[in-house]
C-alpha cells in the first residue's frame, strides 16, 4: 500500500464528506417504484439524519441496466425517473445520488442530480467514467466486484486526466467463487491511500450475484456486522439500500435494510467513527478537558 494521503473533502451542495467531517449516509431504496412511497423513503431519512446530524444523500436508480433476468423490474425510465428525483431533491431539500448505465443518458443525468454514479459492472469503461467526470459535479464509483483495491487507481487516473477531482470510492465486495460476495476490509485504507473518500456499501456486499437463477439472493441479517466494520475501519460513507417494506421490494429485495432497523445502525456506527476518526474540534474539547 502506498502511503496514506490527506483525504481530499468533497462537498456535495451542503453535505461534506471526508475523512474530518461526520460519517455520511448515501440511502434509499434500490429503484424508484412508486413516486410517493419514494418521497416518504426520502423524508423520513432526512428527518432520521437531520436528528442524529449525518450528512445525508438520497439514492435511488431511474433504470436498472444490469438485472439478472429480461424480465426483471427496471424502474421508471429516464424522462419519468428524473422528474421524480427533481422533485424529491426540492421538496426534501436533499442532494440527490443516481446511476447511469450509457453514455446518451450522461448529460441528461448530470443535469438533474448532484452526483453521478458509475455502476460496479461498468467501473472499467474508459468511455462512460469520462463522460460522467466531464458532465458531473461529483462522479461516485462502485468498484467492480472483479477489480483489486489498488486497480482503483487507475479508474481515479481515468477521471483526473479530465479535469474532475470530485470523487467518491465506493466499496461493495469482491467475488468469491460463483453467486458469492466478499468484503475485505483492507480494501478501505487501501483505496484511501489515494486521497478520496471511500464509501462502503453494506447492502450490496452481503448479494449472492444472480444466487437465485434468475435474481440477485442475499444475507440481509449481514448488513449491520459489515457495515460497523467498515466504519472501524477507516470508511468516509456508508451506502445502504433500504425499504419500508424489502420483501416486497421489485428489485435487491434480499439485502435492502428494513427502514425500522435504520435507526440503530446509524447510531452505533457514528459511535465508532467518533472513536476511531475523532473530528478536530471534538479533539480539542477532549484535550481542554484533560487540562
Amino acid at each position: 500500500m502506498s502511503d496514506k494521503k490527506s483525504i481530499r473533502e468533497i462537498s456535495v451542495g451542503e453535505v461534506r464528506i471526508g475523512e474530518n467531517r461526520p460519517l455520511a449516509l448515501i440511502g434509499g431504496p434500490c429503484v424508484i417504484e412508486e413516486p410517493n412511497e419514494c418521497l416518504e423513503i426520502a423524508s423520513r431519512l432526512k428527518a432520521l439524519t437531520e436528528k442524529l446530524g449525518m450528512p445525508f444523500i438520497f439514492k435511488s436508480s431511474y433504470d436498472k441496466a444490469n438485472r439478472s433476468s429480461v424480465s426483471s423490474y427496471r424502474g421508471p425510465g429516464l424522462e419519468k425517473g428524473l422528474e421524480i428525483l427533481s422533485a424529491i431533491r426540492a421538496k426534501v431539500s436533499v442532494p440527490i445520488l443516481t446511476d447511469v448505465h450509457c453514455r446518451g443518458d450522461v448529460e441528461r443525468v448530470a443535469g438533474v442530480v448532484d452526483v453521478v454514479q458509475i455502476p460496479a459492472f461498468l467501473c472499467r469503461q474508459t468511455d462512460l467514467v469520462q463522460a460522467v467526470a466531464e458532465k458531473a459535479r461529483v462522479v461516485n464509483v462502485k468498484k467492480g466486484q472483479f477489480l483489486s483495491p489498488w486497480e482503483v487507481k487507475n479508474v481515479i487516473e481515468k477521471i483526473e486526466v479530465v479535469g474532475n477531482r470530485n470523487i467518491l470510492i465506493t466499496e461493495r465486495g469482491t467475488c468469491f467463487g460463483y453467486n458469492c460476495l466478499v468484503a475485505d476490509m483492507r480494501a478501505i485504507p487501501i483505496i484511501g491511500s489515494y486521497g478520496y473518500p471511500v464509501v462502503f456499501d453494506a447492502t450490496h456486499s452481503v448479494q449472492r450475484p444472480g444466487g437465485l437463477g434468475s435474481a440477485s439472493g442475499g444475507d440481509r441479517e449481514f448488513v449491520a456486522c459489515l457495515a460497523k466494520a467498515a466504519v472501524a475501519a477507516g470508511c468516509d460513507a456508508l451506502f445502504l439500500e433500504v425499504h419500508p417494506q424489502p420483501e416486497r421490494a421489485l428489485s435487491d429485495a434480499a439485502t435492502m435494510l428494513p427502514l425500522d432497523q435504520l435507526p440503530e445502525l446509524l447510531e452505533k456506527a457514528m459511535a465508532i467513527r467518533n472513536i476511531v476518526n475523532p473530528r478536530p474540534a471534538a479533539q480539542e474539547r477532549n484535550s481542554v478537558q484533560r487540562e
